[in-house]
């Protein structure tokens, strides 16, 4: 079975009325014949298809979602096809397949063998294509046992459903998913080819250290997702104030490069967007070359908020990912901020940082773990947190709102709730979302530090007060 990824360029020539409905780079998948439909009627991969197709405008709006979930239906298919099995056949022969599924993927050849996550999203593409078909009336069974449970949202009891499909595996609480500040420092040393402390590396062959330096205080300074920062275009850097400010310095996020498509502002420290200038004055220029993608997009007269692209003034924030890789100036090269080789845009960051990892474990620290993009976003989740909470922002901003620099921003921060920061932050659609993502980190650090800091700053009667709060607690205890 094959898996195309659509394009509808040339589609003037197939002889059709109009422009398929196909979203570019959707998965199809077809049949080692080519054949959609036989003498039994339609084949399964047509279903599949049509249900790829909603993705788009059900949640999935990533074409590496789609890729996913095409990759796990074709493996089901292929796996229903070996033992003669229907993909909408009767229940007890879907569980039976799904039950050979699950023993070949997770014990059987090493070549088909699934690590635990990658089986994780083989289940939820089937139960999502599943939950489809049945809904189109195409099927009556599904394949999965779903067990009926309750716990706790919001301080209540609800019930929930979970498929007895997914693995157990241990409780988020209990990984590591953030770099403390000593490794958050460390990595970003080695991303600019340094050692420990900012001492030189002699064995350091890499290139483009300013870049990666300051890539990766950028993505530790505003928490974007990878795929936000991968696609960020030079003119949209917010500029450097005058003078260094305590105040964190906000940062508009692209409109189509957010999740969800949701519009939100994130912020950045000074010491970071001073490395992220500092790399645009001084390195990127020597980047700056010929190069030209397919189907360019010619820009013309930039600012901040968009520029003549092919003629026409266009927004930034109305640009795709796809489209912001296709810009190009007058003169050749990419307006991304990071730049490779000849002007061409670079937006590998997730190999470039697990082999900085790596690196620095060898070299240097063995409990250095593997840091990705979003192991980034967790560190900035967590700096910011500590330092809302130790009061660090409040104080800086009761001298900006006295200095009257940046009123607003000051005035938020003395105002409003360190998690509804945190949530308009990272970009969540409400505080329980980060409220629940806080539970996965490791947040009792930073509160128990903030405690012990505090101790010598309340009165006697306050210490005397808590006492015996815990002393009841533990009389109860016993």
């Amino acid at each position: 079975m094959l898996v195309h990824y659509f394009s509808a360029e040339g589609w003037q020539s197939w002889g059709l009325s109009g422009q398929p409905v196909i979203p570019e780079r959707m998965p199809v998948l077809i049949d080692d014949d080519f054949r959609f439909e036989d003498e039994l009627g339609p084949r399964p991969t047509r279903a599949v298809n049509a249900w790829l197709r909603t993705l788009p405008s059900s949640g999935a709006s990533s074409p590496n979602s789609w890729r996913a979930y095409a990759l796990a239906a074709r493996d089901w298919l292929t796996h229903l096809g070996r033992h003669g099995i229907g993909v909408f056949d009767q229940r007890q022969e879907l569980v039976a397949a799904l039950g050979t599924y699950a023993d070949r993927r997770l014990s059987g050849p090493l070549n088909e063998r699934l690590a635990t996550g990658s089986w994780e999203l083989q289940v939820t593409a089937l139960s999502r294509f599943y939950a489809w078909a049945v809904s189109e009336e195409l099927a009556s069974a599904v394949p999965f046992t779903m067990a009926t449970g309750m716990r706790m949202v919001e301080g209540r009891l609800v019930s929930g459903q979970r498929n007895l499909a997914r693995l157990r595996r241990p409780k988020p609480h209990v990984k590591i998913q953030y770099l403390d500040a000593d490794f958050a420092e460390l990595f970003c040393w080695a991303l600019a080819g340094l050692g420990p402390g900012g001492i030189e590396d002699e064995r350091f062959r890499g290139r483009f250290p300013g870049r990666n330096a300051a890539m990766g205080r950028l993505v530790l300074g505003t928490g974007m997702r990878s795929r936000e920062f991968s696609h960020l275009l030079v003119h949209e850097v917010p500029p450097l104030p005058g003078e260094p400010t305590t105040v964190p310095i906000p940062w508009p996020v692209p409109t189509l490069g957010a999740k969800g498509r949701k519009p939100r502002s994130s912020w950045i420290d000074f010491d970071s967007l001073a490395a992220v200038h500092s790399y645009i004055d001084l390195e990127r220029p020597l980047a700056v070359g010929p190069w030209q993608p397919r189907r360019p997009l010619l820009v013309e007269a930039p600012d901040r908020f968009g520029a003549r692209i092919n003629g026409r003034w266009t927004a930034w924030s109305s640009l795709a990912p796809a489209e912001r890789l296709r810009l190009v100036g007058p003169d050749g090269g990419s307006p991304l901020l990071a730049l490779s080789y000849g002007g061409r845009p670079f937006t590998d960051w997730g190999t470039l940082f697990l082999r900085t990892s790596r690196r620095l474990r060898e070299r240097f620290e063995p409990r250095f773990p593997d840091v990705s993009p979003h192991r980034c976003r967790h560190t900035f989740a967590m700096a910011t947190l500590e330092m809302l909470v130790t009061g660090h922002y409040r104080q800086a901003a009761e001298l900006a709102a006295v200095a009257g620099d940046d009123a607003g921003l000051a005035f938020y921060l003395l105002k409003a709730d360190p998690l509804l920061i945190l949530r308009d932050l990272l970009g969540h659609s409400s505080v329980t979302t980060t409220e629940v993502y806080l539970k996965r980190l490791d947040v009792n650090r930073i509160y128990r530090a903030a405690w012990e800091k505090a101790r010598g700053e309340v009165g006697p009667d306050v210490l005397a007060e808590v006492d015996a709060e815990f002393e009841g607690l533990f009389a109860n205890a016993c």
